[in-house]
């Protein structure tokens, strides 16, 4: 970690080194070229102007976001004919699994949310029917940044489509009519750019024009993109959704090679055959009616989202003490090292929902087993910490461990310690990381709260079978919003068959008619 932090600086400390090398170089004055060189906190290398073929200057910082990943900002400005460009490129690595970022963008003020997009990124705006493909370059800008690049990039060509191709002409002129209509430009404005060159001196998050909301996705495969959250990651503007790459995205990633996809493909293949040959697996029709043991272990080819190499998932049945039975289903790729694990639930459906609610007073109470389903919802009250349900999917573990994860997911993809953040937004950040860290450190007495609509969630009473005088549980009727976003609404599993036979009778009635 000290040898990372070494060559990726903050932004902020490369900030007061520079400063301090220029306050040294003037007091100094007229030294040797050498020393001043190795004094510079940017490195400059000679490169050639892709414009007019002369040599230009390239600049290399090397610095590390806060909260997110080391990156290289590059930028490059030929003197002969003034070109400049800039791109940033993560030197982090690859992430697990590919993320999904989506920000809605309702007021002007959201505009200015920073954007970080990779070489490997899709950006997606629905309402525009607007799709950019990844690029050869990463990007740190803004939501308004974006759209003027987009604006830039599309309105030279326009005079030649409506001449070759006015079809491409109109549709590309609708979706720069809405975008020039987010950015609130007007024509003046506009050709005043064009002629002199120069940014429009007004922001678009300031203006007062009336803005159409509009949503904005970065799909990345590696993972190294990001948009900034207002606040905390409770923003009821921006979600997080993470994902296994497909096969194509490994290889287009250069995680697997393709010859190696033929050779996967045939093995998963044999696999699948000698299974059904010898009636493993639960594949054979005697296999059905056989109940599943505690001690069987059932085992299931697939492929690793991490590398693409065929592996086995292994699923057991497991019973809780004063609970139910679950099954457990672990991953582990002897490849890339990728490890996961998942519970569902053994049982049928509750009638009710259940809500538990535990009262940790020392580090005795962080030892205890919980089991969250992927249908829970966790709350600390105590630190205003609120997640949803589906958050983390299912997980086996203990109460330090499933805080010292959520500890992680936060510290690891926060972005508001940055140098462009707001100071208050700042602060009220590490206020709330600093009380989850005495939280999961049992510095300080809190509440659990696990809401489940399914009632698969479980913590461990230490009284058992007694009452925990440190834990309640209560048992609700769902609601019918719940229901349905859980599909029970539509579940019928009794007279199902005399609905499946109607529609026939129908058509046969139909056909006679």
């Amino acid at each position: 970690m000290s040898k990372s932090n070494e060559f990726f600086p903050a932004i902020g400390e490369l900030a007061d080194q520079t400063h301090k090398h220029e306050e040294r170089v003037e007091g100094a004055g007229d030294q040797g070229e050498g020393e001043e060189q190795e004094e510079k906190v940017v490195q400059e290398i000679e490169s050639l102007c892709m414009k007019c073929h002369e040599q230009g200057v390239t600049r290399l910082m090397l610095t590390s976001i806060p909260f997110f990943r080391e990156v290289v900002v590059m930028s490059f400005r030929c003197e002969h004919c003034g070109w400049s460009n800039n791109e940033i490129q993560s030197a982090g690595t690859i992430r697990p699994e590919g993320t999904l970022y989506t920000a809605k963008i309702l007021e002007r003020s959201d505009l200015d949310r920073q954007i970080v997009r990779s070489p490997s990124c899709t950006i997606i705006i629905p309402e525009l029917d607007l799709t950019l493909p990844p690029t050869t370059r990463g990007q740190l800008t803004t939501v308004e940044g974006l759209i003027r690049d987009v604006v830039a990039d599309l309105s030279p060509d326009q005079p030649l489509r409506r001449i070759q191709d006015e079809a491409s002409y109109t549709a590309i002129q609708k979706i720069l009519d809405k975008l020039k209509d987010i950015l609130g430009d007007e024509d003046e404005e506009e050709e005043a750019e064009q002629t002199t060159g120069l940014a429009n001196p007004i922001k678009a998050s300031e203006k007062t024009h009336p803005m159409s909301p509009f949503t904005i996705k970065l799909d990345d495969p590696a993972g190294n993109s990001f948009v900034e959250f207002v606040g905390s990651m409770a923003d009821p503007k921006w979600n997080l959704r993470t994902y296994p790459r497909t096969l194509d995205q490994n290889v287009a990633l250069g995680l697997i090679a393709p010859d190696d996809e033929a050779v996967r493909m045939e093995q998963m293949k044999q696999v699948m055959i000698a299974q059904a040959q010898s009636g493993e697996g639960g594949m054979n029709e005697g296999s059905a009616s056989v109940p599943i043991t505690d001690d069987e272990v059932f085992v299931f080819p697939g492929s690793c989202s991490s590398c693409g190499h065929a592996i086995e998932t292994k699923m057991k049945k497991v019973s809780i003490p004063y609970f139910k039975d679950i099954l457990i289903m672990s991953t582990n790729c002897d490849k890339c090292g990728y490890r996961d694990n998942e519970i569902k639930s053994g049982t049928a459906i509750s009638e009710k929902g259940k809500k538990i609610t535990l009262r940790c007073e020392d580090r005795e109470d962080l030892s205890r087993d919980i089991l969250k389903s992927e249908t829970a919802g966790l709350t600390i009250p105590e630190i205003d910490l609120v997640l949803t349900h589906g958050t983390l999917g299912g997980r086996f573990t203990t109460v330090e461990g499933i805080l010292e994860q959520v500890y992680e997911e936060l510290a690891e993809k926060a972005f508001v310690s940055g140098d462009s953040s707001e100071d208050e937004e700042k602060k009220k950040f590490q206020q709330f990381l600093a009380g989850l860290k005495a939280v999961k450190n049992a510095e300080r007495p809190f509440t659990v709260i696990l809401d489940d609509p399914l009632a698969n969630s479980y913590i461990q009473n230490l009284y058992a079978p007694d009452p925990d005088p440190n834990m309640t549980t209560e048992f609700y009727e769902r609601t019918f919003e719940q229901n349905e976003e859980l599909g029970l609404n539509d579940i019928k599993v009794e007279g199902y068959e005399q609905d499946a036979e109607k529609p026939a009778e129908t058509e046969d009635s139909e056909v006679k008619a």
